[in-house]
């Protein structure tokens, strides 16, 4: 059934805004690696604020299109589907997604172009890897490899890169960095994806929470947010100790761990996906002040 409400509420609701610290995080750690090596660049580091929240938007645009023209919206629990619950048309959600992702490029383009022009493939495997994860004949997000992906392009690529096209070298602490912020981008959907256990599998989409079942998804979100805690550890030794101030991302971490370990299920799984966007972000503030200050 269509949602009440104005049609902007609507467009911003299907944007998914809570997921947007997913997309902030790696651009604040990569910006602190920058700060660090004394070769912070503030108008590159917006541009690559600007691809990260229109990818952000385009793949949460894309995902609600290519879900819902499936049907495999059609029980779901959590955040309103535009599609799904039928207040916009498919088409006009997937113009939606190709929009954002028209955003970045443009500012992707601008950054190769100061940076090194094989950035463009990197945006070009970014916007394939968004639309992809649901769409096509084959999303490879119904074949269990989600998280394989959020990590390599919302932790690797999104650190990495934003950290590249400020200092224009490769940093030992980007890696780190990335490795940790990839860890608690994929603890997001891994909680996602535990609460729609049911309904995925009941729509054919077998995602990695699906394979692993309950239990031992629940094992590997722990799993994910203490690997972010030895990246962190691993920032430190090549960096400075300053970057520890990301610590405090254990404070909502560890509130979200105690709720998946305990069980809980469908809705009372929805604050684990809320803690977990805090505790991301704050681990890449984190990760930019103390890096700053260490520099």
């Amino acid at each position: 059934m269509p949602t009440s409400g104005s049609p902007a509420a609507s467009w911003l609701a299907g944007a998914r805004p809570r997921t947007l610290p997913a997309a902030i995080s790696p651009v604040l750690a990569g910006t602190g690696v920058a700060a660090y090596a004394e070769d912070l660049v503030w108008w590159k580091a917006l541009l690559a604020l600007v691809v990260a929240l229109a990818l952000q938007v385009g793949v949460n645009y894309a995902n609600d299109y290519s879900d819902g023209i499936r049907g495999t919206d059609a029980e779901r629990v959590g955040p309103m589907r535009l599609v799904g619950s039928g207040t916009e048309s498919p088409g006009a959600v997937k113009r939606a997604a190709f929009l954002a992702f028209g955003v970045a490029a443009v500012a992707g383009l601008v950054l190769a172009a100061t940076t090194a022009w094989w950035l463009v493939l990197v945006g070009a495997l970014s916007v394939l890897a968004a639309w992809f994860y649901t769409g096509g004949t084959k999303p490879y997000g119904y074949l269990g490899l989600g998280e394989v992906m959020v990590f390599v392009f919302f932790g690797l690529v999104a650190v990495i890169g934003t950290a590249y096209v400020q200092t224009q070298a490769w940093q030992a602490a980007a890696v780190y960095a990335a490795v940790g912020i990839g860890a608690i981008a994929c603890a997001i959907l891994v909680a996602n994806n535990l609460r729609d256990i049911p309904t995925d599998r009941d729509a054919g989409k077998v995602t990695l929470a699906v394979r692993l079942g309950d239990e031992r998804t629940r094992f590997f979100y722990v799993l994910l947010i203490l690997l972010a805690l030895v990246a962190l550890v691993g920032v430190a030794l090549v960096a400075t100790w300053w970057s520890l101030l990301a610590l405090v991302y254990v404070a909502p971490a560890a509130r979200a761990a105690r709720i998946v370990r305990s069980g809980a299920g469908g809705p009372g799984l929805i604050p684990v996906l809320q803690l977990t966007g805090v505790a991301e972000l704050v681990y890449g503030l984190g990760l930019l002040v103390g890096l700053a200050v260490g520099g």
